[in-house]
């Protein structure tokens, strides 16, 4: 059964991983896990097969290039912040 994670707690995620870790590595590790965005659901191994770094040294590095290959509605509107309202 697939895991489910939000877009804003993908971090932990990530910091499961060991690291560093190859592109195509964290892809296999990830490919069970679906990413829920704001507008819609993506394969969370699907989008790290997408990113142009060969490898990563972090958590923190995989988080930045998923940010790459994301379209800005997926995160919610633009220029919104979880705490406005």
């Amino acid at each position: 059964m697939a895991q489910r994670v939000k877009y804003n707690r993908v971090e932990t995620v990530f910091r499961e991983l060991s690291y560093p870790i190859p592109r195509d590595d964290a892809a296999v590790e990830l490919d069970d896990t679906i990413l829920v965005l704001a507008e819609g659901e993506r394969n969370l191994g699907e989008l790290i097969a997408e990113t142009d770094q060969l490898e990563y040294e972090s958590a923190r590095d995989l988080e930045a290039e998923i940010n790459n290959v994301l379209p800005r509605e997926a995160v919610g509107e633009p220029y919104q912040s979880e705490g406005e309202g």
